[in-house]
């Protein structure tokens, strides 16, 4: 293909991927699930998986993929058009995050998310050290060193998916309440943990421990600036960008802007652009600028872009690929070790801290969720060598099974009553006419 034919095509798929992703999403609404986790379907239905398995022929055709050609297939367009709304929908995360709620459950969060991690990463890391040295299994590439292996098997077993939790508070109206707030609080710290797990593999993959110091001391640098210099500026240049109370086209670009500005930054240390756009969207001033910054980016990356990062996870799934009773025993082991580890390891350590028990089991089972961020760094991970597809098609299959779970489980468990809301923010919080203020997730 040419690259007008390219594009051309790239429409044609834009089209079945946005017409599958709404079929999909109101199946998926029957059982209570929100439209994000009928999309992470989607994608895995739409590749390999499923498409390709009933009409090879067709997925071929219209997903065209040939490594050796990566330029010259619609798949290149798919990725970064995937990554920017990935970029997008972390800026809106990071202007609807709520400080306030973090600071006052800042002491259980802290418990919550260190159990949370301790407990699955190693379960994660003995599975990496049992299954490393079976080649027949072939689920780490030759020449990935076992203690590479295990961390990020460490690291994917430990992470929790922020956007997707947060999501999840919303939709279950838990937003400001001691449950939703520790769970949140936790979700932010483990992933920013689960980051630095990485960056410490790629590092030691390399051999290049001062690409890990790049890594962390660059993106804890790049959020402390923004944080403490850009946020107060952005304060003061408020009265620039909002005018007859509404935001100005210059005040829209000029966000747009920093957005992209914050995704480069952390890109280009290789953390992942998510990171710089959620640390600038957290900047935003509040209020008008952040509540005009969301009407306008969020239909675009929400109901266009992000179906595209699903979609191109699920090209790169190859659940066929987990063809013996032994691999599909490993997916078990790996699926029970993510599940028990987090959940129980956070609802114990909510206890702890004085949590009720019926809070302390939504927390646990809020934490579950890995959805979007367990799909990032494990895409990562296939990108860079670090696991092969059948681990890919083994994680994925984890990552959409604890995501599909934590709904129902929560309503099992804990039901649908709310425990008590906690004080109003100490400041605004963007607001859309007509719907509750969700801590950072879709609607």
């Amino acid at each position: 293909m040419n690259n007008l034919q390219l594009a051309i095509h790239f429409f044609l798929q834009l089209a079945v991927i946005l017409t599958a992703c709404r079929v999909v999403g109101l199946i998926a609404a029957r059982f209570g699930q929100p439209q994000v986790v009928a999309e992470m379907i989607t994608g895995v239905l739409l590749g390999p998986s499923l498409f390709g398995l009933l009409f090879p022929g067709v997925q071929q055709w219209l997903f065209p993929w040939d490594p050796q050609q990566a330029t010259r297939d619609t798949q290149s367009y798919l990725f970064p058009a995937s990554q920017l709304g990935l970029a997008l929908y972390m800026f809106i995360v990071g202007m609807e995050f709520r400080m306030d709620i973090i600071r006052r459950n800042f002491r259980s969060s802290l418990a919550v998310s260190l159990a949370g991690m301790a407990a699955p990463f190693a379960l994660g890391a003995a599975l990496a050290w049992a299954v490393h040295g079976r080649t027949e299994l072939g689920l780490f590439p030759p020449g990935v060193p076992l203690a590479s292996a295990m961390i990020f098997l460490g690291a994917c077993l430990c992470i929790t998916a922020f956007p997707m939790l947060a999501r999840i508070i919303h939709f279950k109206g838990l937003a400001g309440t001691t449950m939703g707030t520790v769970a949140i609080g936790a979700g932010a710290i483990d992933d920013a943990m689960a980051w630095c797990l990485l960056a410490v593999v790629l590092a030691k993959l390399d051999n290049d421990w001062s690409r890990a110091l790049l890594n962390i001391g660059g993106g804890v640098g790049f959020a402390v600036v923004t944080l403490m210099i850009v946020r107060p500026l952005l304060a003061r240049a408020e009265k620039w960008m909002v005018r007859d109370g509404a935001l100005t086209e210059g005040g829209f670009v000029s966000g747009l802007a920093l957005m992209c500005l914050g995704a480069w930054w952390t890109d280009f240390i290789h953390l992942h652009a998510v990171f710089g756009a959620f640390v600038m969207g957290a900047a935003m001033p509040r209020g008008v600028v952040a509540r005009d910054l969301i009407a306008r980016i969020q239909p675009l990356a929400v109901a266009l872009l992000l179906p595209l990062f699903f979609t191109y996870s699920g090209l790169n799934t190859k659940i066929g690929l987990l063809n013996s009773g032994t691999l599909w025993l490993v997916c078990g082991a790996v699926l029970a070790a993510a599940v028990l580890g987090k959940g129980v390891a956070c609802w114990l350590a909510a206890r702890a801290t004085g949590i009720s028990n019926r809070e302390a089991l939504g927390i646990g089972t809020l934490m579950n969720a890995r959805g979007l961020m367990e799909l990032i760094i494990i895409n990562i991970g296939l990108q860079k060598g670090v696991i092969s597809e059948g681990l890919f098609a083994t994680l994925v299959v984890m990552a959409v099974i604890t995501t599909l779970m934590a709904s129902p489980l929560f309503e099992r468990l804990v039901g649908s009553g709310r425990d008590q809301p906690l004080p109003e923010p100490d400041e605004p919080v963007p607001h859309r006419t007509g719907e509750p203020t969700p801590i950072g997730g879709r609607t």
